[in-house]
């Protein structure tokens, strides 16, 4: 079934009555060649480019709850490919030009929507460094601009700009930066795995992890055993809790971050707008809420709703940047288990169980690397090989401390995050 304006006329003429599921619900089969534990955004990329990429159609996705459940629909749908480090860097900007096509290839309307990014800067050594970030943009391929305080009110003309504690004294427009619509982007990986043969159950928790002779065998699910050559775990939040059902100890805390959502509003916020200091970023959705959140709760937790203090330096923060927002009304907040790592940079790689796999720590990376994340996965996965954007995602780092990756600027233990 593919979407075009003419059968979506046909559709509204004919009562809505031509649709089809979106993908099947099989029953688990006894045996796959690989399974994958996580039915999420980078689960469902990472099934649909096994396919896709390299053939491999007799997969299973397992997801314990229901597709797109988790992380992938509880964030602020950010995309961009603004890193600096070596290692995040290509990653991200190889995210984002799949980013690009992605509508186009999954006939799947995700609403991308490249409105524009602005990092904001409020010191002299702010802009220093935002200065060599654009720098380090640019040299990967990306775009980058440094503006100005009279640059930055052009964009953004609602702003504070005389605050007295954070006066702006410019920002970093990142052009092809924006959004996605978070459950579309899932749905449409479900889709387009479906269509080519991937098994996605539902409602499906997985209880154990076989491995004989050092090699893993199988899962144990609430809906039975499952024998596969190989297992792949990409369960985000949760990836600690499934790992240590291989006997391992991943070097992952989890940790809630909290977003929002108000009432819709007439068109104000053309583009996201990220105050570092404030560590708060929103951007309006195409409904006319105003899609916004702030840092992490700061206490390991495995919760979905978040706490009120930190909902209150949320709010304190878009009013200390945008005073214009202070009547509108918060409908619903949410909240993400974030899997850190203590350099703040992803892992994509091979255990020392022959084959399992591993992808998780993405910190608050998650969203916007799905594209990214799937497709090197599933070369991963596929070949034994790890693709070149994603090479430096090694486990080992962080036993050896070689290649550690701080993009997060926050040292290489967990309670500085």
């Amino acid at each position: 079934m593919r979407f075009s304006a003419l059968r979506i006329l046909s559709e509204g003429l004919t009562g809505n009555r031509g649709w089809r599921p979106h993908w099947r619900d099989p029953e688990p089969k006894s045996e796959y060649d690989i399974v994958i534990i996580g039915g999420g955004g980078h689960g469902l990329s990472t099934a649909y480019y096994l396919a896709r990429e390299h053939g491999l159609r007799n997969v299973a996705v397992l997801e314990k709850g229901y597709l797109g459940g988790g992380n992938v629909g509880r964030n602020t749908t950010i995309v961009r490919a603004n890193y600096f480090l070596p290692g995040n860097s290509e990653f991200y900007s190889h995210s984002l030009k799949l980013w690009e096509g992605l509508e186009q290839e999954l006939n799947y309307n995700v609403m991308h929507s490249q409105r524009g990014l602005i990092n904001l800067f409020h010191s002299d050594g702010q802009r220093d460094a935002f200065a060599r970030r654009g720098n380090a943009m640019v040299n990967q391929g990306d775009d980058a601009e440094l503006l100005d305080r009279d640059g930055v009110r052009k964009h953004l003309p609602y702003l504070d700009f005389d605050n007295i504690r954070f006066p702006v004294y410019g920002g970093l427009l990142h052009r092809r930066g924006g959004t996605a619509r978070h459950d579309a982007v899932a749905w449409g990986y479900a889709r387009g795995a479906s269509d080519r043969g991937v098994d996605l159950i539902q409602n499906c928790e997985v209880t154990g992890i076989d491995i004989a002779n050092g090699r893993v065998t199988g899962v144990q699910t609430t809906r039975g055993a499952i024998r596969a050559r190989k297992v792949a775990i990409v369960v985000a939040g949760r990836s600690g809790q499934v790992a240590a059902m291989a006997g391992m100890r991943l070097p992952i805390e989890s940790h809630v971050l909290q977003a929002f959502v108000t009432e819709g509003l007439k068109p104000a916020i053309n583009h996201v707008v990220s105050f570092g200091m404030g560590h708060f970023y929103i951007s309006q959705s195409d409904k006319g809420g105003l899609v916004f959140g702030g840092d992490l709760d700061f206490y390991p937790s495995y919760a979905q709703r978040g706490n009120l203090p930190m909902a209150e330096h949320v709010m304190e923060a878009a009013m200390t940047l945008m005073p214009m927002i202070g009547k509108a009304k918060v409908l619903r907040s949410w909240g993400g288990i974030m899997d850190m790592t203590p350099d703040g940079s992803p892992i994509i790689d091979k255990t020392e169980t022959e084959g399992l796999f591993l992808d998780c720590g993405w910190c608050y990376g998650g969203f916007k690397a799905v594209p990214g994340s799937g497709y090197s996965f599933a070369h991963l996965i596929a070949t034994g090989r790890h693709h070149a954007p994603a090479a430096k995602f090694r486990l080992d780092r962080f036993r050896t401390g070689a290649g550690l990756m701080d993009e997060e600027g926050t040292g290489a233990q967990h309670n500085l995050h």
